[in-house]
């Protein structure tokens, strides 16, 4: 698909469309009850991430104020300036530490906890005072798993919505495999999430959408920042290739990443975020709630799609070859469909495509799709000699 205007092009039903793949046939059992699943969980998420809309339904001027702010974004979106939207970061002094008492600390692994004060500034100057009065969420949180001898080629690994606690998504998605077969690890904490979470904040992840749609624009933009920064640290440090790989909304911004920036060896999106609007419209109740925003501002599908393409890979050329892209997803997924897998490896051209027979978070067959990684990631990156 052409990175212009795609907004236009997809049609306002899109979400409605089939969500077919090539594995139906053999592993239908698998892929239908995982996708009842799915949907069982996304109405539970769609329910806590609803509240970011409620304000726009209550409030006349909110609904104003929102529209004049996301009306700021479409020029950005429209001339598809990837150097104009995704500003390289300042320098920033990285603090290091040992995993504090109570923290997670993989067993048998030399970790350490990285902090450093995120040099983002929010693109739109409307949303600059609100956006940097969140106070944790302006220092930035990773943990990295080094090996002894130096640094090696690396993995940077991306949570998904909600999620953001090492521990689980090292036991998830296998990292310490991946650390004892030669790759440092990176486990990235992405805005608003975990040790980044407000006081003000019930849950991990709230913050990222609780603010309205130009928020979540501008969350969006920091979490890529934020990732630029630490290529910038590992790079510096000496590590011979980066590549990322992130699940959800961690998959999106590892899509982002590789439109944003040309030094990634690598890049795995898993079961990725593609089109926001699109796949909100899916679940419920969020779908009815945003109908309802739509009809209140007078905006259509194609027109709240364009104000938040700001942010999205489909907006740009991607600065990676796709040969150097593996796109996974799951037959049964029914948060982030196979409809908008297919989307994006449409439009990375060249990109590597693998299915698997489960659903968001029951990932069945997943040690095939984590060989696939590894030697999808051994084939770009170089192996130092230690």
């Amino acid at each position: 698909m052409s990175a212009a205007y795609w907004w236009d092009q997809l049609p306002e039903d899109f979400y409605k469309h089939s969500d077919g793949t090539e594995l139906d046939r053999q592993h239908w059992f698998k892929v239908r009850s995982t996708a009842v699943a799915d949907r069982v969980l996304r109405a539970g998420l769609g329910s806590v991430m609803g509240a970011s809309m409620t304000p726009l339904l209550v409030s006349k001027k909110a609904l104003s104020d929102e529209l004049e702010r996301l009306a700021f974004y479409r020029d950005f979106a429209e001339k598809g300036d990837v150097q104009a939207t995704f500003q390289a970061p300042e320098p920033v002094r990285m603090r290091v530490s040992k995993p504090r008492m109570g923290h997670y600390r993989p067993f048998g692994i030399a970790a350490e906890d990285l902090s450093f004060d995120s040099p983002f500034v929010p693109l739109n100057p409307a949303m600059r005072d609100r956006y940097l009065g969140y106070k944790r969420n302006r220092v930035a949180h990773a943990q990295y798993w080094r090996h002894p001898q130096g640094p090696r080629r690396t993995l940077i690994f991306v949570h998904g919505v909600i999620e953001g606690w090492y521990g689980l998504n090292a036991i998830w998605f296998a990292l310490k495999w991946f650390y004892r077969r030669g790759y440092d690890v990176v486990q990235f904490t992405l805005p608003f999430h975990g040790y980044r979470t407000e006081p003000r904040h019930a849950v991990s992840g709230i913050g990222f959408f609780s603010g309205g749609f130009a928020h979540i624009n501008e969350a969006m933009l920091q979490g890529v920042c934020d990732l630029r920064v630490l290529l910038d640290y590992l790079y510096a440090r000496g590590a011979p290739s980066v590549g990322v790989s992130g699940l959800s909304l961690g998959g999106y911004h590892t899509a982002m990443l590789a439109t944003a920036d040309p030094r990634l060896a690598f890049a795995i999106p898993n079961s990725p975020v593609v089109a926001p609007i699109d796949m909100v419209l899916d679940w419920e109740p969020t779908g009815a709630l945003l109908r309802a925003v739509m009809k209140r501002s007078g905006l259509s599908v194609r027109e709240l799609r364009r104000d938040l393409a700001v942010h999205s890979p489909l907006t740009y050329a991607p600065q990676l070859d796709g040969d150097r892209a593996l796109i996974i997803g799951g037959a049964g997924d029914r948060l982030t469909s196979p409809r908008f897998v297919r989307l994006l490896h449409q439009h990375w051209q060249e990109s590597h495509l693998h299915w698997f027979p489960g659903n968001h978070v029951i990932h069945l067959s997943q040690g095939a799709y984590l060989r696939r990684m590894k030697n999808f990631m051994d084939r770009h990156t170089v192996h130092p000699m230690v």
